[in-house]
């Protein structure tokens, strides 16, 4: 599927389920308050959802002399997969972490946290960024991008909704049991339903980006070593206050896993990821 083509999908799925909890919430007039919400959402995301995304973890960009090692490599590799160079920020946090974000490669921008700097060698930051970079040549990052921001909405308004119950009801709709069971209902899917489509979009896709990642590098086996130590690394020290509607940028989970929100893990399994680079190292 083409990334405009899904891009679009994803756009009216959530914003079908925006105008959906909108009615569920305050009838016809929250429906019309929805769809007012969706286009202006829409809008607003393809234009500066990476500049949200960037805001959201205080990201600060850098220039080549702030860290030319860094610069080397990112020039490097996108001289070697045919991309523009993008713009290059770091994101004051100790967690070994990184993502891109951006609307094409000719406005793409990525992101490292401090911690990565300095846990990984130069073979595995080149992994690292080469799979990032493969999120650009992919033109994954957009959707990506469009899906962290318009999920978040969604959250933030279930957020408002179940505050707005608390506190006397929200209005707009007749206090009967279904109006009330319909708007409970939506508070608990809402959020669900925009994380079950983060996980359709992210799964598949850091699978294709490991891969075309280790071609750009000529690495596999430096992206698997730094997904180890990444993995390892990002439980002993976790990101500070992550942001669920953005975990699928990132090439690790930020979010702590246990019990059931292990099941809805916007990524593949960190094992089966470092097999098929071992995999694809061991056939080249």
């Amino acid at each position: 599927m083409h990334p405009t083509f899904k891009t679009f999908v994803l756009m009216t799925a959530l914003s079908v389920l925006l105008i959906i909890a909108g009615n569920a919430l305050g009838g016809q007039r929250g429906a019309m308050i929805a769809l007012v919400f969706a286009l202006v959402m829409n809008v607003g995301s393809y234009w500066f959802s990476d500049k949200v995304v960037l805001s959201m973890y205080r990201a600060s960009e850098l220039t080549e002399h702030d860290q030319p090692r860094l610069f080397a490599i990112i020039h490097r590799l996108t001289t070697k997969a045919e991309l523009p160079m993008p713009r290059v920020y770091l994101i004051p946090q100790n967690t070994p972490n990184a993502f891109a974000t951006g609307r094409d490669p000719a406005h793409a921008a990525v992101a490292v946290t401090s911690g990565i700097m300095q846990l990984l060698d130069e073979r595995e930051l080149e992994g690292v960024l080469a799979h990032e970079l493969a999120h650009v040549k992919n033109r994954d990052i957009l959707i990506m991008t469009i899906a962290a921001t318009l999920a978040g909405a969604i959250t933030m308004l279930a957020t408002i909704a179940r505050w707005g119950m608390i506190f006397g009801g929200l209005g707009g709709r007749d206090d009967d049991d279904g109006g009330g069971l319909a708007a409970l209902v939506m508070l608990i899917l809402a959020p669900l339903a925009a994380m079950l489509i983060q996980m359709a979009i992210s799964r598949s896709q850091e699978y294709k980006a490991d891969a075309i990642g280790a071609r750009i590098s000529g690495q596999p086996l430096g992206l698997a070593s730094a997904l180890q130590r990444l993995g390892e690394y990002s439980r002993r020290i976790p990101m500070q206050n992550p942001n669920p509607a953005t975990a699928h940028m990132f090439i690790i989970n930020p979010l702590r896993g246990k019990g059931i929100t292990k099941l809805f893990s916007t990524h593949p399994p960190l094992a089966e990821r470092i097999e098929r680079l071992r995999r694809l190292a061991g056939s080249s």
